[in-house]
């Protein structure tokens, strides 16, 4: 593989190896979307089979939900700042903003699982019903996946810190700014598609 260095070009694709790795990302990010596919899939199917068990309304806090779709879209945004600033070449400001996207993120995660433990604590668990076997998975998968984005991330900050901004750490982080956004739009998917049609 060819090392030459195009510095016209933005320093994450300024090598043909960076270029290659995330035309490989985007291949897997295509892999992700089938699982996800797959799991709004299942969840459409099995979303009114309650088996005497809790419904959506009787569960849903609309109020809490709305919360973690600001901290995760919020964090979207400022996840785009910290490649901008990348661009701009900015290390203290990319690291700024990226460590805002995390705290960002931890809220999120912290939520959710505060959500799933209150679901449980009112007696609904994946065993309750088919509802609740296809929500928890859908959203454990999501909560799972922006899990280990943080960490991802986390590992890359540290690179940064060690390496400077070069083409690699550069090439880590546009990809794991790609993986948030995505995240965010599954998000979106099942905030529309899970809570929003399960109060209709």
């Amino acid at each position: 593989m060819s090392t030459n260095v195009n510095t016209s070009l933005p320093l994450e694709f300024q090598t043909e190896q960076n270029r290659m790795n995330i035309l490989g990302f985007w291949m897997f990010l295509g892999a992700e979307i089938v699982l996800f596919a797959t799991l709004f899939a299942t969840y459409s199917v099995l979303s009114t089979r309650y088996a005497g068990g809790p419904t959506p309304h009787e569960l849903y806090d609309i109020k809490g939900v709305m919360i973690e779709t600001i901290l995760l879209l919020t964090s979207s945004f400022t996840c785009g700042i910290a490649i901008y600033e990348m661009h701009r070449h900015n290390k203290k400001g990319l690291l700024t903003w990226l460590i805002i996207t995390l705290l960002l993120g931890l809220g999120f995660v912290g939520m959710e699982i505060s959500e799933f433990i209150h679901y449980v604590h009112e007696g609904a668990t994946m065993q309750t019903s088919a509802f609740l076997s296809s929500f928890f998975v859908l959203l454990g998968t999501h909560g799972l996946h922006v899990s280990m984005g943080i960490g991802w991330a986390t590992m890359v900050i540290i690179q940064i810190l060690k390496r400077g901004l070069t083409p690699v750490t550069a090439r880590k982080t546009f990809i794991i700014g790609l993986y948030w956004h995505f995240l965010d739009v599954v998000w979106i998917f099942i905030f529309t598609f899970v809570y929003l049609k399960g109060l209709v």
